[in-house]
């Protein structure tokens, strides 16, 4: 628990004189006047004493996440790793003066912060961090940063150091944490913008085929390295939204295989995982030329032989706890000689069957529509060529050829009476085709289930998309920049975000047993909360501020003390490793 010494101040409006609570803290190097409780007219504060009550006011903060969040940014010392990427101290000073005295790296760092725990505009970020202990945490006054703020200092960063800021940075992680490396997981995703079609001074914003369907909008993509246990992130790209995954895959290749050599990874006992959309002749080219020991999947619809072959081969196989029928062998695909192993994922085939059903509905749909619309009395005549193909057209889809069967006939010239039906044979063939999988490897020494379960693993990458799309936390949107550099910038800030919370979360779960989400663990962090109590002394009856954590549950304290924030809220000198203000020979 920490007193901190307050005083009366007053202030007169329209007359009136008005009496506040006030704390002294220096404010970017200078005592300042901090108001912490409003207290109203003379007439009101005089009956407040006479009634007798010592305590005047209780206020509190968020306090768990950011504390959580700044311990480990303290550890890795992040801001003074981005500031030494920045333009020297001159220039920089001379070209782009400091905001507010704030450096570039805290800056970041709490742009970061904040997209963790409440992702909100640049605009909006002072009004979410004012509901937190973070000014009190730094010892220092944020209420002046603004969007202005982060648009000067993120300008202030090249786009050519984000890439030795993060291999630096992941050096610091693997020396201060244990980090399972020995499969590393490869993926794309994309975000749409609001960017208008008329903007041509973005090359990054481009139309193509949305991951959340919103092919009307302009997107960003993300290619993103992470590791097996932790998901932390280990290498990121942004690049051009109409790019294809295979080709994104073949330009960012050797730039993973040259970031796991600078962290000291070495390769040879390194697997990358990736998806089948990543697959190319060129590209598992590339990957051997590169040394990659790789695991991939290969399309089932191109191995029709294969798959026909693995039905009457399938042997029964149990991969923690569950059975599942595989076949396995090894074959020259593209030139090379792979292990490739099938099995059918039930999963997926009950994902693949609601798909189809879908899919079928919304075809019978349509089909009874135009069959309403044929057998109307004032139906205008149909060309028949046209409406044939029309229909033709409207009853293809994946798995479902021969599925519908329909007949058109003539009752007088141009109306048409149309016919259908499902064959359910056809239909119960559809089934048997779903669900299965092909994996294709290198390492030929691996059993079956070692090759499985780590393509099983991709979903942890797909897992790390999925955060990086949660509107409560860690969320990339909203985005409000359009230029190419400031969106660098912009998923920088992302994905530092979600380092800094995945390193909190590995450390709950080994310190603390914590077997809940990332969502969920934030969540927690959020609701413990530090309360600022204004209490009036009995002898002297001066006015004192004491900051205090609320009453925590069982889980609250345990994470609480495994993170080592157990005693952030007593008085402390800033976080080692956080300097926020510049120093004053800049």
């Amino acid at each position: 628990m920490e007193a901190i010494m307050v005083s009366f101040h007053s202030k007169v409006s329209r007359g009136h004189r008005y009496w506040y609570i006030v704390e002294s803290r220096r404010v970017n190097g200078k005592p300042r006047p901090i108001v912490l409780a409003y207290l109203g007219k003379a007439d009101d504060l005089l009956k407040r004493l006479k009634a007798g009550a010592e305590r005047l006011a209780v206020k509190s903060y968020s306090h768990g996440a950011v504390a959580a969040l700044l311990e480990i940014a303290s550890i890795l010392q992040i801001p003074e790793l981005i500031n030494r990427r920045v333009q020297s101290p001159r220039s920089y000073m001379a070209n782009k003066p400091l905001r507010h005295r704030l450096t570039v790296g805290v800056t970041l760092l709490l742009g970061a912060i904040g997209r963790v725990c409440m992702p909100t505009s640049k605009r909006g970020w002072w009004t979410w961090a004012q509901t937190t202990s973070c000014e009190y945490l730094l010892k220092c006054s944020l209420s002046q940063i603004d969007s202005q703020h982060f648009w000067d200092l993120m300008d202030a960063l090249p786009v050519d150091a984000i890439e030795s800021i993060e291999k630096e940075l992941l050096q610091r992680v693997r020396n201060h944490y244990s980090l399972s490396t020995d499969t590393v997981f490869y993926d794309t995703t994309n975000f749409y913008t609001y960017l208008a079609s008329t903007n041509r001074r973005c090359t990054l914003a481009q139309r193509g085929k949305n991951k959340q369907k919103r092919n009307d909008l302009r997107q960003v993509g993300l290619a993103m390295v992470v590791s097996r246990d932790d998901l932390i992130p280990l290498f990121h790209l942004t690049y051009e939204g109409n790019r294809h995954d295979a080709r994104v895959f073949q330009r960012v290749a050797r730039a993973i295989e040259q970031r796991l050599a600078d962290v000291e990874m070495d390769l040879e006992k390194h697997t990358l995982v990736f998806d089948r959309g990543n697959n190319s002749k060129d590209n598992l080219k590339t990957i051997r030329q590169l040394g990659f020991h790789y695991v991939g999947a290969l399309t089932p619809a191109h191995l029709r032989a294969l798959i026909h072959e693995a039905k009457r081969r399938f042997e029964p196989i149990e991969i923690n706890g569950e059975s599942l029928s595989v076949f396995r062998d090894r074959r020259e695909i593209w030139g090379e000689l792979r292990t490739l192993v099938v099995y059918v994922s039930a999963p997926l085939k009950d994902g693949q069957w609601r798909g189809l059903q879908q899919a079928l509905n919304k075809k019978i749909d349509r089909l009874n529509r135009l069959q309403n619309a044929l057998g109307r009395a004032k139906a205008p005549p149909y060309d028949r060529a046209k409406l044939e193909a029309r229909i033709a057209s409207l009853v293809k889809g994946q798995y479902l050829k021969g599925v519908i069967d329909w007949s058109l006939a003539e009752s007088s010239p141009g109306r048409f009476r149309l016919e259908y039906s499902i064959r359910q044979e056809a239909l119960a063939d559809a089934k048997e085709q779903l669900g299965y999988r092909v994996l294709m490897t290198d390492r030929h020494d691996w059993s079956t289930a070692e090759i499985i379960e780590a393509y099983h693993g991709q979903s942890h990458v797909e897992l790390a998309f999925k955060n990086l799309k949660n509107p409560y936390h860690l969320a990339l949107k909203p985005q409000f920049h359009w230029t190419d550099q400031k969106i660098r910038v912009h998923y920088f800030m992302g994905v530092l975000g979600y380092l800094l919370a995945t390193l909190v979360w590995k450390q709950a779960r080994q310190q603390a047993n914590f077997n809940g989400s990332l969502d969920t663990l934030l969540d927690t962090l959020n609701s413990i909360r530090l309360a600022a109590l204004m209490e009036r002394t009995a002898k002297s009856g001066r006015t004192k501020v004491t900051y205090q954590l609320e009453k925590m549950s069982t889980q609250e304290t345990t994470l609480m003390e495994a993170l080592g924030i157990q005693l952030t809220h007593l008085e402390r000198p800033q976080f080692q490793g956080v300097s926020v203000y510049a120093s004053e020979t800049v």
